[in-house]
């Protein structure tokens, strides 16, 4: 049902009324009431019907602006726009890089406008003095809190005397890394692992070994052989929602690990980067050992990766100042103009909202990938943004993914994740990264071929 002339239904309980309009706008267009190429009222006549001051509108349709809801043309009005279909042949394309392992875009314009909103509150508030001081290394005690309360599901309670905030993963791993090992000393990882680990390892000159895996993830007896072999320093490691093979480590191998892991005086740094994904997650090593456990919570795979903010659990609040010591060194502090918007979007629900809906969305490209890639070749977990796809014999690596690049689909080798040792002949494709369902079936659709061709036939040229 659409509408001849729109006249939102607000209040000042509602909050600001510019951004309820704003509200109220995207609302109408979700549900259809607004078509795209309506035109909406002047804004002097909106000011008019709604008895308020004509600046207040004039802010409210900048705002809608700013979310893409409505567009301006000159001398004729403010239209809303028209949303293209997403099956038009412009984003139907197959080519996507799926090297990148991105949280997938869901189709929500009101939660969109909801997440956006939280900036806008922060400026409400005190604004300038967010973005006009330093602040603590590890985070306020707010935003401190707010980590503590998005972890409790998984943590229990932690307190935020035990979490610190960082800026992004990549920043926790540095600062820990930096403070748990020094130069020339061992850790241990799985044998494939995630890049940005060894790279840190590198980066610090610490040296990286690989722990064997099989089909369900690290092997406990491989870790404790490496633990009386090498005595390594600590034990990173992604036990769920494994990148890149997609596993999680059952309860009873954590419990195994852990008990190894006591015994040989080892520290276990829990990458739980994918952790808030699952419904109904298994036991962190951090709620079953948090005497050993460093836990590092990114919010880039389960909120937005622009926030750039991670959360660190450590086993002490003791040891929270030597950490923190370790973030003022390598990176300042987390900005805090990320941490405060996470914190807002935690205290306020919308984190739960995006959380639910990036589920949902990957529930679907899940299904997409199991209907079109043979599951004879594909490690994949529903809960998961990304596949883990093991190559047919006559294919090897380089050759599959330098075939899919020349069709303009990007891959990531096994090789980026290999610790030591022969890499397996497979690929990671990250299904998040496709801007919509149509483009990811047309790209999997284009593997899904390359997949049944000879290598040595897909690369002939005459």
């Amino acid at each position: 049902m659409t509408v001849n002339v729109w006249s939102p239904a607000i209040s000042k309980a509602d909050g600001p009324l510019y951004l309820a309009i704003a509200d109220a706008l995207s609302v109408d267009i979700a549900s259809g009431r607004l078509p795209g190429g309506f035109r909406l009222p002047p804004q002097r006549t909106l000011a008019d019907q709604l008895g308020i001051d004509f600046t207040t509108v004039s802010r409210a349709y900048a705002e809608a602006r700013k979310r893409g809801l409505v567009e301006g043309r000159v001398g004729q009005g403010t239209y809303v726009r028209m949303r293209r279909p997403s099956n038009s042949p412009s984003t139907v394309t197959g080519i996507v890089d799926m090297s990148m392992n991105l949280p997938p875009r869901f189709d929500d314009p009101e939660l969109a406008a909801k997440m956006w909103d939280g900036i806008a509150e922060l400026q409400a508030g005190d604004g300038l003095g967010l973005l006009m001081r330093y602040q603590e290394a590890g985070g306020t005690l707010r935003d401190r809190a707010a980590g503590a309360m998005w972890l409790a599901p998984r943590l229990g309670d932690i307190g935020p005397g035990r979490l610190m905030v960082c800026p992004g993963a990549q920043g926790a791993l540095l600062a820990l890394l930096g403070a748990l090992a020094a130069p020339g000393e061992t850790i241990c990882a799985e044998a494939l692992t995630y890049p940005g680990l060894l790279a840190v390892a590198e980066h610090l000159r610490i040296g990286v070994i690989g722990v064997a895996m099989d089909e369900e993830g690290l092997i406990p007896e491989a870790f404790e052989d490496v633990c009386r072999k090498r005595a390594p320093k600590l034990l990173y490691c992604t036990p769920t929602l494994h990148n890149p093979t997609t596993t999680t480590l059952s309860q009873v191998r954590r419990e195994q690990i852990v008990a190894i892991a006591r015994q040989h005086n080892v520290l276990i740094v829990e990458d739980d980067a994918y952790g808030a994904l699952p419904v109904n997650p298994v036991a962190t090593f951090a709620a079953l050992a948090s005497e050993i456990t460093y836990h590092i919570a990114g919010l880039a795979k389960c909120l937005a990766p622009a926030l750039r903010v991670a959360y660190v659990v450590v086993p002490q609040e003791r040891t929270a100042a030597h950490l923190a010591g370790a973030i003022r060194a390598t990176a300042g502090m987390a900005s805090p103009l990320t941490a405060s918007l996470a914190t807002r979007w935690i205290e306020s629900g919308v984190a739960q909202s995006v959380l639910a809906a990036i589920r949902s969305e990957t529930r679907q490209r899940q299904a997409i990938a199991s209907q079109l890639l043979p599951s004879s070749l594909v490690q994949a977990n529903a809960e998961g943004f990304h596949v883990w796809l093991k190559l047919p014999s006559g294919w090897s690596r380089s050759d599959f993914a330098a075939r899919l690049r020349s069709a303009g689909i990007g891959v990531v080798t096994s090789d980026a994740f290999s610790v030591s040792g022969p890499a397996p002949e497979a690929v990671r494709l990250g299904l998040g990264a496709a801007p919509d369902q149509a483009s990811l079936a047309a790209s999997l659709g284009t593997v899904a071929d390359l997949l049944v061709q000879q290598s040595a036939m897909s690369l002939m040229v005459v």
